[in-house]
């Protein structure tokens, strides 16, 4: 490709012979010879320009550009990443190129292209961030890069490196993060609540001194005569339990409500699931999860677990799945759970229902909940609230505001008729979705309602 340098050149040589005709014919003069010297110029510069390409192109088959891709092995949705790609070559000269990476289009990119100067016999580094906007698998291909000739006549641009795969999982940065606050005792920065459970459950722990105002059925009086102190036993919430999600993949959880968030309902939805199953697996209890709304064909099952490895294992089960356009038959997905879950467990329904499910929902829960303990997690849209609370003042916004508070009523009305018969009800922002999951997981587990 011609460079800008060659555009001028070229511009040059025929603004002077435009010029040049134009003084001729204006002083009567033979133009033979300025056409002639035009031609020649433009011929010594297309052979200039093909003698720099080609002395470049067989420079670089002689020493050629190695690129080489360093790729985590997984991305977070909606989570930045910063790439390094390395180029290197051994030639005796420095090449000047431009590199772009060729990102999937289910991300986002910055800092490409770059300009860059590769120096000679050398390794360089080039970092660039991406930002994954969808789960599932996401390919690399081979990366462009123009490399300037020595006269900088020409742009040859090459493929460099190989194709590479990688997978994009749910946000599970916030995994870590949780970790890391319960690590510091800091969980209320996220809005888990914390509570003294010392004694609470029924499992042993270990043994205590005893504290003036514990129970004194709990002291151990063989423990005490050993070490002449009075020793109690003290207890952990109950383990070895069972919680199993059943994710809603219908229509309503494609709603994505702003671009910069966390993904749509769905993915916010998969990031509170995937919360609550390490908070589960670090407390001793198995975790499992199902998927309904959907072809029968694209249904994920994953068979109730225990140990931190089930969450791996669960996450690259769900990490790919997406919401699709058909009705959620809740009836349909507890007699399927029925089926599947033999053992009494905390279920987690994950969905986004509407008054007119109401009565099909009840009766799905009223099934479950013959053998299970049942919570239902609804996610509310937060534009609805925006709508109802604009001003009146323009009269083309009160149909608007009044659809919105119709539908408000309709909702809760729909959730008080559920409440009335179980109080293991959640209906949030998709943006408190885990921190309220985590903070019911632990009262179920403080009140022993397993």
């Amino acid at each position: 490709m011609p460079t800008r340098r060659t555009v001028i050149a070229v511009a040059a040589i025929a603004t002077g012979a435009a010029v040049a005709l134009l003084v001729a014919k204006a002083r009567d003069l033979p133009d033979l010879p300025i056409a002639t010297a035009g031609a020649a110029l433009a011929g010594a510069l297309t052979l200039l320009f093909l003698a720099d390409a080609a002395l470049t192109a067989w420079a670089l088959r002689r020493h050629p550009i190695v690129f080489e891709r360093q790729m985590p092995s997984a991305f977070a949705l909606g989570q930045s990443h910063a790439l390094v790609v390395t180029l290197a070559h051994e030639g005796p000269r420095p090449w000047r190129l431009a590199l772009f990476d060729h990102v999937p289009a289910t991300m986002t990119q910055r800092l490409l292209p770059a300009d860059v100067v590769l120096p000679a016999a050398s390794r360089l580094d080039v970092r660039y961030e991406v930002t994954p906007l969808r789960r599932g698998k996401v390919v690399f291909e081979p990366a462009a890069i123009r490399v300037r000739s020595r006269l900088g006549l020409a742009d040859l641009q090459l493929r460099v490196g190989a194709a590479q795969s990688v997978q994009v999982y749910p946000n599970f940065a916030a995994l870590s993060r949780y970790a890391w606050l319960a690590g510091d005792r800091r969980l209320a920065e996220i809005g888990i609540k914390t509570y003294a459970a010392r004694g609470a459950g029924t499992d042993f722990k270990q043994l205590g001194e005893y504290v003036p105002g514990m129970p004194t059925r709990h002291i151990d009086w063989n423990a005490s005569l050993r070490h002449r102190r009075a020793v109690v036993r003290e207890f952990q919430d109950d383990r070895d339990q069972s919680v199993m999600f059943l994710l809603d993949c219908g229509r309503r959880m494609r709603a994505d409500e702003r671009a910069d968030a966390d993904g749509s309902h769905f993915d916010q939805a998969l990031n509170a699931a995937m919360l609550l199953a390490y908070v589960a697996l670090k407390d001793g209890d198995a975790v499992g999860a199902m998927t309904f709304g959907h072809e029968a064909s694209q249904q994920r099952h994953f068979a109730p677990s225990k140990g931190m490895a089930a969450l791996n294992a669960l996450v690259a089960r769900l990490h790919d799945i997406e919401p699709t356009p058909t009705h959620s038959d809740y009836l349909a997905a507890a007699r399927d759970l029925m089926l599947r879950v033999r053992r009494r467990s905390l279920v987690v329904v994950l969905t986004n229902f509407r008054d007119e499910d109401c009565a099909e929902l009840e009766d799905a829960l009223k099934l479950m909940r013959t053998r299970h303990l049942v919570l239902l997690a609804s996610l509310k849209e937060g534009v609805v609230a925006e709508i109802a609370s604009q001003s009146l003042d323009d009269h083309r916004a009160i149909v608007d505001v009044a659809s919105a508070h119709w539908f408000q009523n309709a909702r809760a009305e729909a959730f008080r008729r559920l409440a009335g018969k179980n109080q293991l009800l959640v209906d949030v922002e998709p943006e408190k979705l885990a921190a309220t999951l985590v903070n019911r997981y632990h009262a179920v587990k403080r009140a022993r309602l397993l």
